[in-house]
């Protein structure tokens, strides 16, 4: 089974899309539920898998206890983890608002490794498993109107790098992917064509193609930009 949290819209429905399409059964979170519920009927549907879908606000340490004990009640191994849940708050380090850097630290980092610490003493205890981290190519390079979000992105790119060098032993890959401006609805309206961005779904393909690939062998960084470099 493969969990998938941030999983209604952009690269993380892509990614749920992309596994289902192959046969595979999903655990999937969101904070709105009615999408939870569509997106749910959608692939169980299309595809014939099962879907658990939860609803929670991964940047609520509460909801995020109550979704790992949900993923766990499945009895389902979790073959892969994709820790996609996110929030983007644009701004500069000095001005933005009181409140931005806690809030962007509790939902693209926390809730990373707070998921990861409730279902990876399974993935130990099997020694098996996949953890794909999506973080930003705001973790690469510093730009003017990133401020707390880089910040993060860069904190869960450093987090990847930990959890890789204490479970490979394990048998369990751990591999940070860093997507340029990819067309989702937090692009909705703007007057660049769809061709200018990359794709939700070419990134899912690559998480899929990576998760396949043997025991012997991981991906520890994926850099996904547009073809036309950055916006």
């Amino acid at each position: 089974m493969i969990v998938v949290t941030g999983a209604t819209k952009g690269i993380g429905r892509a990614i749920v899309e992309r596994f289902a399409s192959e046969g595979q059964d999903a655990a999937i979170c969101a904070r709105n539920s009615a999408e939870l519920d569509e997106l749910k009927a959608l692939l169980q549907d299309k595809h014939g898998v099962r879907i658990h879908a939860i609803q929670a606000d991964l940047s609520v340490r509460a909801d995020i206890e109550r979704f790992v004990n949900a993923v766990t009640r499945t009895g389902s191994p979790v073959k892969v983890l994709v820790n996609n849940a996110g929030r983007f708050v644009p701004g500069q380090l000095h001005s933005e608002p009181d409140g931005t850097l806690e809030t962007m630290i509790e939902t693209n980092l926390y809730s990373a490794y707070y998921v990861t610490r409730g279902l990876i003493g399974a993935m130990i205890a099997r020694k098996e498993g996949h953890i794909f981290n999506i973080s930003s190519i705001a973790a690469l390079a510093a730009y003017p109107n990133g401020g707390s979000y880089a910040v993060s992105k860069y904190a869960l790119t450093g987090f990847s790098r930990c959890l890789r060098e204490e479970v490979k032993a394990f048998g369990i890959k751990v591999t940070n992917v860093m997507p340029g401006a990819t067309y989702t609805e937090s692009w909705k309206g703007t007057s660049l064509p769809e061709d200018r961005f990359a794709s939700a779904a070419d990134i899912a393909e690559i998480v899929w193609a990576t998760s396949r690939l043997s025991s012997a062998t991981v991906v520890e960084d994926i850099v996904v930009r547009p073809q036309l470099g950055d916006l």
